[in-house]
């Protein structure tokens, strides 16, 4: 039996027949889908749950390489940012006007109706390369975290004099098998499952973490702080400083980022309130209770660790008591890293899959839904394109992952890489389209200056990110974990 490839896209266009029901055309929006039903509490908790992810494992490193002054100061400008750039956003998702406008459903779409032109294809290089990234970066977490669980449990076993040195590689693999069978799932609305366990992982491994940290530190110890963060000649070298300065910011900026998916948070809302409005209100709320989770995680695992902070705060843990609550921990986020991936990935899946349907709509191979009874489940539908070029997929971003499995410098360098183009430039662009901004006007100045400022930033955190990597690949040792 086949199947035409519309069926398992993303959206699922009305066909004239069923307009003809008034019963039916109550339930459809103005696009001729059915009616969205997303309010601002659920857009706030999508918003939590992409932000709130592996990039908070980092900020305890992050707020050590820039200490007590910087590190707060750096996340709330970061906040501050994201909030006001994610609001000018908003106000594109409909167009020409942000209330009855023609609805664009992906950031890509927006740009082309704004904008136009070869910055389309600008900012698809930057997203799509972001969520490749991302899905590099997790699998690099995940195998960190699995390693985590078997290093403790060879401690707690062995004594903390024992040399428990265990290779990332079989769990890349591990990871990466689970993924081949999980991006079978046709697409991003079969997945709303594997999210809501994905955000539940996330929330627990994160408050674990977080009151770890507070014992720590209610227990006393010799954790050295200070204003600055790391101390030239004691810590690092004024060099390396400067370096993990750098680093340390393009960390920060990857646990902020989720401009990529925020159109499609978006147009999951209602029509009415006006969804540019609940999601400007969203974006406050969700980025505030981010912010506030960061500030307590990072600012309590520093002093927790002091300067010798690691790179993810809870295999710093993972090597004491109560050695079964961080192997939980390390669990939580193994199992997060593994909804999240196919999150970060089904939007490229969806991308080259219908591209490649409109390249080649005569191909049976591309085309052809087979369908399989499967028992307990029922009938199943497989596209032998679809199970090829996702399982390629995965295993080329597991091979990557296992040649620079470095976290803190790939999370820099994916967040450097990301936060300017789609976090800032493009929102700011948009609007001053959008409101024909005059040019030289007080209000085009002040956002062109916070523009190529936000660029300066994400440039010296791209060096700082590729120069780890450059280092850590230097001394690399396979069998060692980071």
């Amino acid at each position: 039996m086949a199947r035409e490839f519309q069926k398992n896209s993303l959206f699922m266009e009305q066909t004239p027949d069923t307009l003809e029901n008034g019963d039916i055309r109550k339930n459809l929006d103005d696009d001729g889908r059915i009616n969205r039903t997303g309010t601002v509490l659920t857009a706030s908790a999508h918003i939590i749950t992409a932000v709130i992810g592996s990039g908070v494992l980092s900020l305890a490193w992050a707020i050590a390489q820039l200490g007590w002054v910087a590190g707060p100061a750096v996340l709330m400008a970061f906040s501050f940012i994201t909030y006001f750039t994610s609001t000018l956003l908003a106000d594109g998702y409909r167009s020409p006007g942000p209330v009855a406008g023609k609805r664009n459903y992906t950031y890509m779409d927006v740009v082309r109706a704004h904008l136009g032109g070869m910055k389309v294809q600008l900012c698809g290089i930057a997203q799509y390369g972001n969520l490749i990234g991302v899905t590099i970066g997790y699998t690099i977490t995940a195998s960190i975290s699995m390693v985590a669980v078997k290093r403790s449990n060879c401690f707690h076993k062995e004594g903390h004099d024992v040399k428990c040195s265990i290779s990332n590689y079989p769990f890349m693999i591990i990871f990466a098998t689970i993924q081949i069978i999980l991006s079978q799932i046709p697409n991003f609305h079969n997945l709303s499952w594997l999210s809501i366990l994905a955000a539940v992982m996330s929330f627990t491994y994160s408050s674990i973490g977080l009151g770890l940290s507070i014992a720590k530190v209610a227990g006393g110890g010799d954790a050295r702080t200070s204003l600055t963060g790391v101390t030239v000649g004691v810590d690092v070298s004024g060099s390396e400083k400067v370096w993990r300065t750098f680093q340390a910011i393009g960390d920060i900026a990857f646990a902020y980022a989720y401009s990529t998916v925020l159109i499609e948070i978006q147009d999951t809302l209602k029509s009415q309130p006006p969804e540019n409005q609940v999601m400007k209100k969203a974006s406050l709320l969700g980025v505030s209770t981010t912010t506030t989770f960061y500030v307590l995680c990072g600012c309590l695992g520093y002093a927790a660790f002091g300067n010798k902070a690691p790179g993810n705060f809870l295999t710093g843990f993972g090597f004491y008591e109560p050695f079964w609550l961080i192997d939980f921990a390390n669990v939580c986020i193994a199992v997060h890293l593994i909804g999240a991936y196919q999150v970060f990935c089904q939007p490229i899946f969806g991308f080259v899959e219908v591209r490649c349907h409109q390249r080649w709509p005569e191909s049976k191979f591309i085309t052809t839904e087979h369908a399989v009874d499967i028992p307990f489940y029922g009938v199943y539908y497989i596209n032998f394109f679809r199970l090829v070029w996702r399982t390629i997929y995965v295993i080329v971003t597991a091979v990557i992952a296992m040649i620079f499995p470095f976290f803190n410098d790939f999370l820099g360098l994916i967040g450097a890489a990301s936060f300017y183009p789609l976090t800032v430039y493009f929102p700011i662009e948009m609007h001053i389209a959008r409101s024909k901004i005059p040019k030289f006007s007080l209000t085009w100045i002040w956002l062109k200056i916070l523009s190529w400022a936000c660029l300066v930033v994400s440039l010296v955190a791209a060096a700082g990110s590729i120069q780890g990597l450059a280092h850590d690949l230097k001394n690399y040792q396979p069998f060692k974990t980071q």
